[in-house]
């Protein structure tokens, strides 16, 4: 199943850490691209794969199924990077709460969090234990990909989780999230600490199974006032980022944040201790490159439903944000959100080639061999 193998593109280099290199900051050839929900229901190959499994947590929990959708999009697309295949809310499965994901009706829990003794039987659980099955996979795909890209894992926020904890799953309006937030503010930060404790854990035994680079998603940070987001959200990102691993296998472990509708945020994402900070498409990049000043790297920042557009349409929209960034390091092409369910598979190829013809003039050719520093 090795991804060389699988793939007949000649182009890939054998060994690509372009992406590695530009989350640092550090001298690249081309600005390197994937996309979140890369591997997902946008494919018709994952649909196979996923029939197969007979549920979504199955394909999850089945360390050889994440294995092979995590490296099916990169054998039909030259991307930068593979990222697990996996759910945020593995975590609080792992916790006891329940987790059931139906067809069309979104995640649910079981056992949602409803009082503060619900809170205090939770525990932190033991990666290699409970989520065993999602560092095999770790271990699986590192060993696939063989250098040709870098792994990336990944967690939900504190709050994030805790959203669905409190909600029992989806919401729009979060009111029994906000409402323990508001009521019981001891309790809310009681289980923000747990997760926070849980997801540093998680992330950690990620990097010991052989993920190059980790990120945070915090989809549901942009919904609190920004004095409840430093408070409730940032706060407890920063509390991941600062009990991470940063070095594994004598290189730096970039750490990527990203708060959906965050933009109001950058300075503060920016000092948090990260490395790079996601960007969703209703910040301007150019904008954002200048309020970082250089501090981390920005991911970002295209408009998913861009993909709906016509193939010239798609290299403008590209162009564009690659001009809005400026020449230099530090930029990792990605789409705002996550890939579109409905997205024809061929439009994010023609958006990858894109970003790797239209961008090699914004760097130096030197960049293709700069070592990795690990400072």
């Amino acid at each position: 199943m090795n991804i060389h193998a699988a793939s007949t593109d000649s182009r890939v280099p054998p060994e690509n850490n372009r992406l590695l290199r530009a989350l640092l900051r550090q001298p690249v050839d081309a600005t390197p691209v994937w996309a979140m929900r890369q591997a997902g229901r946008y494919l018709p190959e994952y649909r196979k794969v996923r029939e197969r499994a007979g549920s979504f947590m199955q394909l999850c929990m089945t360390p050889e199924l994440a294995c092979e959708v995590t490296l099916q999009p990169l054998r039909r697309f030259r991307l930068d990077a593979a990222i697990l295949f996996s759910d945020i809310l593995t975590v609080p499965d792992a916790m006891g709460l329940g987790l059931r994901m139906n067809d069309g009706e979104g995640p649910q829990f079981e056992r949602p969090l409803r009082t503060a003794a619900d809170v205090g039987r939770l525990a932190v659980p033991d990666p290699e234990d409970r989520l065993r099955y999602v560092l095999d996979a770790v271990r699986l795909v590192r060993r696939e990909l063989a250098g040709s890209a870098p792994l990336i894992g990944f967690a939900g926020s504190p709050w994030t989780l805790a959203t669905y904890m409190v909600e029992g799953g989806s919401s729009k309006e979060y009111a029994r999230v906000k409402g323990m937030m508001f009521q019981d503010a001891v309790t809310m930060h009681r289980l923000l600490d747990i997760n926070a404790r849980a997801v540093t854990m998680y992330l950690n035994a990620q990097i010991d199974a052989g993920a190059q680079a980790v990120m945070v998603f915090d989809t549901w940070g942009g919904v609190l006032t920004p004095r409840d987001y430093r408070e409730f959200s940032l706060r407890y990102m920063r509390q991941v980022v600062a009990g991470l691993k940063r070095e594994s296998d004598g290189r730096r472990v970039p750490v990527i944040l990203f708060t959906k509708a965050g933009g109001s945020w950058l300075e503060d994402l920016a000092a948090s201790g990260c490395d790079a900070v996601g960007v969703d498409w209703t910040t301007d990049m150019a904008e954002a490159r200048k309020r970082v000043a250089g501090r981390v790297a920005l991911q970002g920042n295209m408009d998913p439903s861009i993909l709906y557009a016509s193939p010239g349409r798609i290299r403008q929209e590209v162009q564009i944000i690659l001009d809005s960034y400026g020449p230099g390091p530090g930029h990792v092409f990605n789409l705002g959100h996550g890939v579109h369910q409905q997205t024809d598979p061929d439009r994010l190829g023609i958006m990858v080639d894109a970003v790797h013809e239209l961008s090699a003039k914004f760097h130096s050719p030197a960049g293709a061999a700069a070592p990795i520093q690990s400072g």
